[in-house]
C-alpha cells in the first residue's frame, strides 16, 4: 500500500518537475561548483569533498570543490552570494561565514543573511583545545594556571580571524580570565604546522582537521568543546568536565546557494544532502572524523527549512558571544 507520506513525496516531485523544466532543461545538466571559502585540508574542505563525491554519484553530474579563501570565509561566500542563482554555484558555509561574521565584521560585511537560500546541514563537529608537546601542561586547568602566571606571554592560534576557532579561544579567555595573544592563519593547515613546530603554544581547531595529529601524539589534546565526549577521542574530557562549562562551541558545515535559486532546485538539493548524510558509509566517515550528524530532524537529518531556522538561531547566539568577548578583526 502507498503510505500518505510516500504519496505526498511523489506529488511534490511531480509539482517540482515542471518548474525545473521551465528553466530550459532539468537541473542539473552540467558541472556544479561547490565553493569552499577556506584553504584546502581544513574541516570545511574535508566535509565538502566527502559531500561532492556523493552528490556527483547521486545527481549524475560532476560536483567539483573550489577553494576561495580570504577574510574569514567572506571572499568565497560573497562570490556565491553574487553568483547566478541557477543551482550551479553552491557554498559550503560554516558557522564562521554563515553566522559569526555578521556581528564580527559589522558594516564591512560584503553580504547579508538574506543573500542566501539554505539547502541543508551536513554535519556538526566539536572544536578541540590542544597544545604543543613542549608546553608543560596536561589538562585545561593546568593551561589556565600556566597562562595566569604568564599574562600575555602565550600565543593561541586559529585558522583565521573571526572563525569559530578564534571565537572559541576568545570564549576560553573570557570564561577562564586569562590573557593570550591571538595569532590567525589562513587555514588550519598552516596553523597546525606552527603548533607542531612549537612556535604557537595553544590552539583551537575543528576535530576532523586535527584528529590525526592528536591520535599520533604530535599534539596534546586538553578538551573538546561539546556537552559530551567525542567517540573519536573518548579519553579526552569535555570543557565542562575540565572545569569550564561555559566554554562550549560546535562548528557546523552546510550548503547554501544564491538567494533567488529556484525552490525546486533547493528542495532537490536538500533532499540529496539529507540522503547522503544518512548513508551508512557517510555516517561512518563523519563519525571517524569526530563529527556528528546534522540532527535537525527527528531522524538526525536535515531539510532546507530546518537548516534556515538553525542558521538564524546561530546568528543570534554568536552575536551575543562577540558582544561579550569584545572580539574584533583587523
Amino acid at each position: 500500500m502507498i503510505t500518505r507520506r510516500a504519496a505526498l513525496a511523489a506529488s511534490a516531485t511531480l509539482l517540482a518537475a515542471p518548474a525545473l523544466r521551465a528553466q530550459g532543461t532539468a537541473w542539473p545538466n552540467r558541472t556544479i561548483r561547490l565553493i569552499v571559502p577556506f584553504t584546502p585540508a581544513g574541516t570545511t574542505d574535508i566535509a565538502a569533498r566527502i559531500l561532492a563525491e556523493r552528490l556527483t554519484q547521486r545527481l549524475g553530474q560532476q560536483v567539483i570543490v573550489e577553494n576561495r579563501p580570504g577574510a574569514g570565509g567572506n571572499v568565497g561566500s560573497d562570490a556565491v552570494a553574487k553568483a547566478e542563482p541557477d543551482g550551479y554555484t553552491l557554498l559550503m558555509c560554516t558557522v564562521s561565514s554563515g553566522a559569526i561574521n555578521y556581528s564580527l565584521y559589522g558594516a564591512r560585511m560584503p553580504y547579508k543573511p538574506e543573500d542566501f537560500a539554505h539547502a541543508g546541514l551536513m554535519l556538526q563537529v566539536p572544536n578541540a583545545i590542544f597544545v604543543t608537546n613542549d608546553l608543560p601542561v596536561k589538562t585545561l586547568k593546568e593551561l589556565v594556571d600556566y597562562a595566569k602566571a604568564r599574562p600575555g606571554k602565550l600565543n593561541h592560534g586559529s585558522s583565521g580571524a573571526g572563525t569559530s576557532l578564534h571565537l572559541t579561544g576568545e570564549l576560553l579567555k573570557t570564561v577562564a580570565g586569562i590573557d593570550m595573544l591571538h595569532v590567525p592563519y589562513r587555514g588550519s593547515g598552516p596553523m597546525l604546522q606552527e603548533v607542531i613546530a612549537g612556535r604557537i603554544e595553544v590552539a583551537v581547531d575543528n576535530l576532523p582537521s586535527v584528529i590525526g595529529h592528536l591520535r599520533d601524539g604530535r599534539l596534546r589534546p586538553l578538551a573538546v568543546t561539546t556537552a559530551t565526549r567525542s567517540p573519536a577521542l573518548p579519553d579526552v574530557p569535555t570543557t565542562a568536565e575540565a572545569g569550564f562549562p561555559g566554554v562550549q562551541a560546535t562548528a557546523w558545515f552546510g550548503v547554501q546557494a544564491p538567494a533567488k535559486t529556484p525552490k525546486p532546485i533547493i528542495d532537490r538539493l536538500g533532499a540529496e544532502i539529507d540522503a547522503v548524510v544518512k548513508e551508512p558509509e557517510t555516517r561512518a566517515r563523519i563519525t571517524d572524523l569526530g563529527g556528528m550528524l546534522p540532527g535537525l530532524t527527528p531522524d538526525g537529518g536535515t531539510t532546507p527549512e530546518t537548516f534556515e531556522a538553525f542558521v538564524r538561531a546561530e546568528i543570534a547566539k554568536w552575536t551575543e558571544v562577540v558582544r561579550k568577548s569584545g572580539a574584533t578583526v583587523e
